[in-house]
């Protein structure tokens, strides 16, 4: 059983992860990342993906198929798996990975701070605005991280979604958010490694030129999967699949599990 720390930065398209994110690429560069190109399921939506994501089905078979869906998952997802299990789990993440696994619709007063060992995400802390600064977000990762210990740690940002949103992927804002998360990430990454987790930082969907997502074009579909941590395999010609990365955490985890998972991800 290995600790896992799972980064979906949202909104983050590949051809922008390739070049702007420094502090990852350098880690790649010295042997201590690999990094991949993965093509994300359709829709590219959030809500859908982040079902995907979490429990390693398709939006068209969970019918999570767009982000007005407000309802709790009908899957098995980590979290669910994990809580199972005996592990513990926490997220610092958007608030519809609230409404997903524990409850909805969301309510700010109950819900943006969470402390329910009955719950799938035991330990929470939520928010409901995109323009929530990541630098924050990090600081309730490591707040939960530190307090809470858990097995399981979701770490959720939503700026360079908002950035797309606001000036499409060919603009420096997008790409100067993706460089700040980056570097945001580069203080807490090496103490994360330190104190055994095995990181995955992927994203849900890229950004188009139109400031929005939802289709087929390569620049919505296809992002960034980095992996960090002595449990990887760190095989180059690994070609893992969105749908498989659940599976993949689950077996990281010690879970006993049904999910499809990338072997060639793993020691």
């Amino acid at each position: 059983m290995h600790k896992v720390i799972l980064i979906i930065i949202d909104g983050l398209a590949h051809e922008v992860a390739r070049h702007s994110l420094g502090y990852l690429l350098a880690m790649t560069e010295a042997g201590r990342a690999t990094g991949y190109k993965l093509q994300c399921e359709l829709p590219a939506l959030s809500r859908p993906l982040y079902e995907t994501i979490l429990t390693g089905t398709r939006p068209v078979d969970h019918d999570v198929v767009h982000n007005g869906v407000v309802r709790l998952s009908n899957e098995t997802s980590l979290f669910h798996l994990a809580q199972r299990a005996g592990l513990t789990t926490a997220a610092a993440a958007y608030h519809w990975m609230s409404e997903l696994y524990n409850r909805a619709p969301y309510d700010p007063v109950r819900d943006r701070f969470t402390q329910d060992p009955q719950l799938p995400i035991q330990h929470g802390i939520f928010y409901h605005q995109d323009d929530y600064p990541d630098s924050h977000l990090l600081l309730d990762a490591e707040w939960l991280r530190q307090g809470a210990d858990p097995d399981l740690l979701l770490i959720h940002p939503m700026n360079v979604d908002h950035a797309g949103h606001q000036f499409g992927l060919d603009s420096s804002q997008y790409r100067n958010s993706a460089r700040r998360f980056d570097l945001l990430l580069a203080d807490y990454v090496p103490r994360w490694l330190q104190q055994g987790y095995q990181l995955m930082i992927t994203s849900d969907h890229g950004m188009n030129r139109d400031r929005s997502h939802s289709g087929a074009l390569p620049e919505e579909r296809e992002v960034p999967l980095f992996v960090l941590g002595s449990a990887f395999s760190h095989d180059r010609h690994a070609h893992p699949r969105q749908t498989e990365l659940c599976g993949t955490l689950a077996s990281l985890l010690g879970l006993d599990h049904h999910k499809p998972q990338c072997r060639e991800l793993l020691i």
